[in-house]
């Protein structure tokens, strides 16, 4: 049986404006996971995921890097247990 989880994560730094949500989008589509990627009106980003543990793990190691023009200076996660909500992982706006 597989270890499914839910992950809520916010990003600070320079996270707007620098292709930061369709990174996300593209990490969590390799690593099939749903949920969804939100920029915050504080200057942060949210993410919402989904799936495997290991998965969602690795995705974290993504967000802390983030894309090339991306300075990424804060990662806050939060475990959850995997409630099903999502069937993609999408962009919200």
């Amino acid at each position: 049986m597989t270890d499914l989880a839910s992950l809520q994560v916010t990003i600070s730094g320079r996270v707007h404006g620098v292709f930061f949500r369709a990174y996300v989008e593209s990490r969590a589509g390799e690593l099939n996971l749903t949920g969804y990627v939100l920029n915050l009106p504080d200057g942060k980003v949210e993410v919402r995921a989904e799936g495997e543990r290991q998965r969602l793990e690795k995705l974290v190691g993504y967000l802390k890097m983030g894309p090339p023009a991306a300075r990424v200076d804060e990662v806050l996660t939060k475990w959850a247990e995997y409630s099903g909500l999502f069937t993609e992982f999408q962009v919200r706006y």
